[in-house]
């Protein structure tokens, strides 16, 4: 049965539904690509952790890492969070390592709060927000946590939130001036910051 059968059977049964014409595609536009972080304290990640203590009680941890010398600022443990509690730690973080130009984050409430919206604003910092589905928008941070897990988080129970304070400390410690990372030359975090002049650690 060819077309012209079809319409003129289609004409004769007096049909009146008419076929849809295709939607045209809409070209995605492309993400800008986001440049190489060339210096500390150029661009930090941030994002959150959930873990819990031996008795099944929850804890939260934010995680800050540089995307250029991969040190790590701070990993900060609370039974819980808000935009407010963001503010405040990193208003702790930035008065021993400096402000950062820019921060990546995701979607989350605590990083889209009118707080954190507020202190960046008023210390010229850009919040640089992932796309929704989109984990790879924050790879360094991404990483990071990985191997964080990996570490730390799965390695120890914690008794208390104390106990989870102190660990993920003596860990962040190791990791920013012991353990070499292959990114930067097999050297420590630390060393790299301290010759690009960031912050001196000690």
């Amino acid at each position: 049965m060819n077309l012209k059968r079809v319409h003129r059977l289609y004409r004769l049964e007096g049909l009146q539904l008419r076929a849809r014409a295709p939607k045209r595609k809409v070209a995605a536009k492309q993400r800008e690509t986001r440049p190489v972080a060339a210096a500390p304290n150029k661009v930090w990640a941030m994002d959150f952790m959930v873990d819990q203590l031996f008795d099944g009680r929850r804890i939260r941890l934010l995680t800050i890492v540089d995307a250029y010398s991969r040190l790590c600022p701070a990993i900060d443990v609370r039974h819980t969070y808000r935009g407010i509690d963001v503010v405040e730690t990193l208003e702790r973080v930035t008065a021993v390592h400096g402000m950062p130009k820019e921060i990546r984050v995701e979607n989350g409430p605590e990083f889209v709060s009118k707080d954190l919206d507020l202190w960046a604003w008023s210390n010229g910092v850009t919040l640089d927000f992932s796309r929704p589905g989109k984990p790879t928008d924050n790879a360094f941070v991404e990483s990071f946590n990985g191997s964080f897990r990996a570490e730390c988080l799965n390695a120890y129970w914690f008794l208390s939130l104390e106990d989870a304070q102190s660990k993920c400390e003596a860990w962040r410690q190791d990791y920013n001036t012991v353990r070499p990372h292959s990114a930067i030359g097999h050297r420590p975090p630390v060393e790299l910051a301290n010759a690009s002049g960031q912050a001196r650690l000690p």
